[in-house]
């Protein structure tokens, strides 16, 4: 449905997408996610028509459209302001689009109903938009794209302005839309977790690239850079030296002098020097200690409790400084506190590799 060649976008000296290449299929929900100023609502507004690529070229359905203006294209766009009429009834406001094609009316009344009904509005359409919560004003821009039938949805930071529970009530509401339509989603947050929730797969852009491309799971689990780890979701990440390599495993040593047992798939054969990633999660603490490849003791520096789970700042016999987090079990007993020494474990896939020199 969209592929993208190895575009790059300049404004003056700064490059905001830099050599990109990315394709989407038909029917598919992608996220672009990255940080401010990452260059992922740039490559948006490429896609979009807003834009044109210096270099590289924009195709829809295998045609050329890098340097077509945006009505000219099978897209359509939900904006982070939503971008409603102020003056115009939601029936209106979803309405323009049609009447700037000039849809007949009879046709265009129709496709305005329908476009309410399937964001669950159709009886807001005489209301103005100040009348309706963020919630619905939401819903009314993403029925003002889907009335057009576009092929391929972009959508920038639609949610954002949401509260959170209402957001997440969004997310799901998005997700299911989408895979009734069928439609393609090209949708760009800065939020981990509505990129977790909601995408097929999730672009993750750092200063105008694409740092890795993969679905929830891989993304989370196998992250393959530093800057991929550490912004998606918590990690510890620790610098460490190869100092034994036995089969499909490598003994690597920490800088405090902690010694872990780690997986070799992803370790080259040159490397003597890797930066490893742990989740938090992936730590497992107890009284005793656990069968697994790593096992070490540490102190409970602080206990912070985060409802559902507990943040656990640890610190290993040797010095290495930690982040695990333990679920909460109990209401009226916690299992850990601060200043007690505890065993931890960790299997060799709980330690992933990002970076090997």
């Amino acid at each position: 449905m969209i592929e993208i060649r190895g575009v790059t976008k300049r404004f003056g000296a700064f490059t905001a997408v830099d050599n990109v290449s990315l394709t989407v299929n038909a029917g598919e929900f992608i996220t672009l996610l990255g940080p401010s100023g990452c260059g992922k609502t740039t490559l948006l507004r490429l896609l979009a028509g807003f834009e044109t690529p210096d270099e590289g070229a924009v195709l829809l359905d295998g045609v050329d459209v890098s340097h077509e203006p945006p009505y000219r294209r099978s897209v359509n766009q939900v904006f982070q302001s939503y971008a409603l009429f102020p003056h115009m009834t939601v029936k209106d406001n979803v309405g323009f689009g049609l009447r700037m094609q000039n849809v007949p009316t009879a046709e265009a009344e129709g496709r305005i109903r329908d476009a309410l009904a399937t964001v669950s509005l159709a009886e807001q359409a005489d209301k103005l938009p100040h009348q309706m919560s963020g919630g619905q004003r939401q819903r009314v821009a993403l029925a003002r794209a889907l009335v057009c039938r576009p092929k391929v949805l972009l959508l920038d930071e639609p949610l954002s302005a949401l509260d959170a529970k209402l957001r997440h009530g969004m997310q799901l509401e998005l997700k299911h839309l989408q895979r009734k339509l069928g439609l393609t989603f090209v949708f760009v947050t800065h939020d981990q977790e509505e990129a977790l929730t909601m995408s097929d797969r999730i672009a993750i852009i750092n200063k105008g690239k694409i740092e890795q491309l993969g679905d929830a799971t891989e993304i989370y689990h196998r992250p393959r850079t530093p800057f991929a780890a550490d912004f998606i979701g918590q990690a510890n990440l620790l610098a460490a030296t190869i100092i034994l390599r036995k089969g499909a495993t490598a003994t690597v040593r920490l800088e405090s002098g902690l010694e872990l047992v780690v997986a070799c798939t992803d370790l080259p054969a040159s490397a003597t020097k890797a930066l490893v990633s742990i989740r938090p999660e992936k730590i497992h603490i107890g009284r005793v200690p656990a069968v697994a490849e790593n096992v070490f003791q540490a102190k409970i520096e602080e206990e912070i409790f985060q409802g559902a789970t507990d943040q656990l700042r640890l610190i290993t016999d040797q010095g290495t400084k930690l982040h695990a987090l333990v679920a909460n079990e109990s209401a009226t007993q916690v299992a850990f506190h601060e200043g007690d020494r505890v065993y931890c474990s960790l299997h060799l896939d709980d330690i992933v590799i990002v970076q090997a020199e």
